[in-house]
């Protein structure tokens, strides 16, 4: 089996979320809110918010809320 250059790689972070297109919705907002100032949920784990919001979401450590209109 070939090894992935992202870890976690996408097929585990879909464990956590619906589909690819939530999981964008959720990590990105996340990493938006890591670069206005929030404080990392995983501290140590990464200089990159983007990386940091991944690592969040699989740690289980993200919470949404599935609207009719959208993900709150």
């Amino acid at each position: 089996m070939m090894s992935s250059l992202i870890d976690p790689s996408v097929t585990e972070l879909l464990n956590r979320v619906e589909n690819r297109y939530r999981l964008v919705t959720i990590t990105s907002r996340r990493a938006r809110q890591l670069i206005d100032g929030q404080e990392p949920l995983l501290p140590g784990t990464s200089v990159n918010p983007l990386s940091s919001a991944v690592n969040e979401v699989n740690a289980g450590l993200i919470e949404y809320e599935t609207l009719k209109d959208g993900v709150k």
